[in-house]
C-alpha cells in the first residue's frame, strides 16, 4: 500500500516541529535534508514539504546557500511579540463576541477548555500546548477577519515558544485555564468590550509570566538570548 504523499509531509511536519519545540532540534542549529529524512525513514521529497511549510509558519528560517535552521529567539523579541498578540488576540476577541456565530464559537472553546484541564491534570504539558494554541485559533478564525487570520497564524511559531517559557511560571498554567474560562464567557454572553478586555489581560499575564520566568532563570539567559533557558523546559503554553 503506497502512503499518500501529503501524509507522509504531514508526518515529517509533525516531527521536527516537535524536535523543534521541545528542543532536540536547539535554536541556531542546522536542519539538513538527507540526514533528517534518513533518521525520520522518509526520502528527502516530503520532508522538503515540511520544511517549506514550517519555514513559512516562523518555525525556521533560510539562509541564501547555507540552508534551513532553527531561528535564534532573543528576550526582547519574544516580549515585542507579546505587545503584537495583545493587540491581535484583543481585536479577534472583540470580534468573535460581536459575530452572529458567537454562541457556536464559546461552544468549541468550552470543548477546548475541557481537554485543556485533562491534559493539565495529567501533566501532559505538550498536548496542553496543543490545545492552548487551538483555542487561541478558534478565536482569531471566529473574529470574521481576512487580514487578521494570516497575520495571527504568522505569528505560531513564537507564540508557542513563548507560551512554552511563561507557562514553567509557578502558578501560571491554573491561571490561563481561568483567564480562558473568563474569555469563552464573555463570547459567549456576545459582551464585545469584554471580551476584548479579557484577552488583553490574558496576553499581558503570558508576558509577565515570562518575565517571571527570565528572572528565575537569569544566568541562563545573560546572553540575550533563551538557548539555554529553553534546554530547562518541555513544551507547554499559556
Amino acid at each position: 500500500m503506497t502512503v499518500p504523499r501529503q501524509t507522509l509531509v504531514q508526518a515529517a511536519y509533525e516531527s521536527v516541529r516537535a524536535a523543534i519545540l521541545d528542543g532536540t532540534l536547539a535554536p541556531g542549529s542546522r536542519v539538513t535534508v538527507r540526514p533528517l529524512a534518513e533518521q525520520l525513514g522518509l526520502s528527502p521529497t516530503p520532508l522538503q514539504g515540511a520544511l517549506a511549510a514550517l519555514e513559512r509558519e516562523g518555525f525556521l528560517i533560510t539562509i541564501p546557500h547555507r540552508g534551513y535552521f532553527v531561528p535564534e529567539v532573543g528576550i526582547n523579541d519574544l516580549l515585542e511579540l507579546y505587545e503584537l498578540r495583545e493587540a491581535v488576540d484583543g481585536i479577534a476577541g472583540r470580534r468573535a463576541a460581536a459575530a452572529s456565530g458567537h454562541a457556536s464559537i464559546a461552544d468549541d472553546l468550552d470543548v477546548l477548555l475541557i481537554e485543556q484541564r485533562t491534559a493539565v491534570g495529567a501533566g501532559d504539558l505538550t498536548s496542553y500546548g496543543d490545545l492552548d494554541l487551538l483555542f487561541h485559533r478558534r478565536i482569531w478564525e471566529g473574529s470574521n477577519n481576512s487580514r487578521l487570520l494570516p497575520i495571527a497564524e504568522n505569528l505560531i511559531a513564537q507564540v508557542r515558544l513563548g507560551n512554552r517559557l511563561s507557562a514553567q511560571a509557578p502558578g501560571r498554567l491554573p491561571a490561563a485555564l481561568t483567564e480562558h474560562a473568563a474569555i469563552a464567557g464573555a463570547i459567549r454572553s456576545g459582551d464585545a468590550a469584554a471580551a476584548e478586555r479579557l484577552v488583553r489581560r490574558h496576553v499581558k499575564q503570558a508576558s509577565k509570566a515570562l518575565r517571571r520566568y527570565l528572572e528565575l532563570h537569569r544566568d541562563d539567559s545573560n546572553d540575550g538570548s533563551l538557548s539555554h533557558a529553553l534546554q530547562a523546559t518541555g513544551g507547554a503554553g499559556a
